[in-house]
């Protein structure tokens, strides 16, 4: 096409809707109307456009769209993708009603599972059940678990239901798609489980001399409080007169995103995980004296740096008095394991370890469920099912003793 061809000549509002504009093809006029619709991820407007060699005919078929959009028999957009209405459902309808780590939560599987993937570049007008299906399926060949995938099937069902009130889409699919499951599914919660075996436990307690991380490590396997109660203990909470310590709060470490990506982490202190998980409970002998000696460090540290430090009151923290950042304190962890000689687990098993070494001792579960300030007895049940067959070898082999 000719620069004279593509030449926009005038642009006017039809009756005040929409924008209409000439364009001269073959020396006559040729006419353009367009709606804006929307906004895409970049912030540039979306446009439904008309065309016809007759003004008359684009104002028509304009003023057609408009009374069948108003209406409701037709969706808003019929160019709009998932990833696009994903970003501008999230950043623009919800970022202000959701909680920080909320948002976080819906931002990451934009960020994961919707931008840039087969599903989210397709239209939201043609997106059908099949389409949500493969898309799933596909996840759980290159290795998702069913939990993922449902996790994102109800923050995009929720996306979904907000496009149908605002009028791009009719009908959500995602209610009538089946979440595949894994050969091994049945054996996920198993592979969640893992704990230090006592001699485990014992090599990695003794590599930990001078380790910054020491006190941390040894009452995270002492007290089995959870990465957030760790990093949010003050000495106020601590009675090392009575080798007690009062879990009342907790903090999480999230990450604001912007709408062009940008990400900023901010430390949030908020109550614990659930009301039973705000409790009192006692630590070692070993446990306190380990806090003992890591307040004395942590007091030099003080006298130190003089003005520089930061005096949070914080049990765990930097060199200069602030938070930790917990991703400095898991890698930190992970490096001691190797120093240790220990297969890898995650952060968390030290609070299973925990729970474990209480079942070993035959600690009644009602009061490990207590210490552990879980509000789900299920959920220390769980744990407890680990340890039930070594419990059951050696019960078995006291009848020993009937056949002797």
């Amino acid at each position: 096409m000719s620069e004279e061809k593509k030449k926009k000549k005038k642009r006017s509002k039809a009756n005040g809707e929409g924008t209409i504009w000439t364009e001269q093809r073959n020396s006559k006029p040729y006419y353009r109307g367009a709606y804006v619709i929307g906004y895409d991820d970049k912030g540039k407007p979306i446009r439904k456009l008309f065309s016809s060699s007759s003004k008359q005919v684009v104002i028509d078929k304009m003023a057609e769209y408009r009374t069948q959009k108003n209406a409701g028999l037709i969706s808003s957009d019929d160019k709009i993708t998932l990833q696009q209405w994903f970003h501008i459902w999230l950043f623009e309808f919800r970022i202000n009603d959701l909680k920080d780590t909320s948002f976080e939560r819906y931002e990451g599987i934009y960020r994961n599972y919707i931008k840039n993937s087969t599903l989210g570049k397709k239209k939201l007008t043609d997106i059908r059940t099949a389409d949500i299906q493969a898309y799933y399926n596909s996840l759980i060949e290159q290795g998702r678990t069913s939990n993922v995938v449902k996790t994102l099937n109800k923050h995009l069902r929720t996306c979904l239901n907000d496009a149908i009130k605002q009028g791009y889409i009719t009908r959500n699919y995602c209610s009538l798609v089946t979440i595949p499951k894994t050969e091994s599914e049945e054996c996920d919660k198993e592979k969640e489980i893992t704990f230090f075996t006592p001699e485990e436990q014992q090599i990695f307690l003794s590599s930990l001399e001078k380790h910054r991380n020491k006190a941390l490590f040894i009452l995270a396997l002492g007290s089995g409080l959870r990465l957030g109660e760790l990093m949010a203990l003050k000495w106020e909470d601590i009675d090392l007169d009575n080798n007690m310590i009062n879990i009342t709060r907790a903090i999480s470490q999230i990450s604001k995103v912007g709408k062009d990506g940008s990400r900023t982490w901010s430390i949030l202190e908020h109550p614990p995980k659930t009301k039973s998980s705000i409790r009192t409970i006692p630590i070692p002998t070993k446990v306190k004296d380990a806090l003992k000696t890591h307040r004395a460090q942590q007091n030099k540290e003080k006298l130190k740096h003089g003005e520089l430090y930061q005096d949070n009151n914080l049990v765990f923290c930097t060199e200069l008095g602030n938070y930790i950042d917990t991703r400095n304190l898991t890698r930190s962890y992970a490096r001691a394991l190797v120093k240790a000689g220990i297969p890898h687990k995650k952060f968390h098993s030290m609070r299973h370890t925990y729970a474990t070494r209480l079942f070993e001792s035959d600690v009644p579960i009602k009061t490990v469920q207590a210490l552990m300030g879980h509000s789900d007895i299920a959920t220390t049940m769980n744990i407890y099912t680990h340890v039930i067959p070594e419990k059951m070898t050696d019960e078995v082999q006291k009848l020993n003793a009937l056949f002797s």
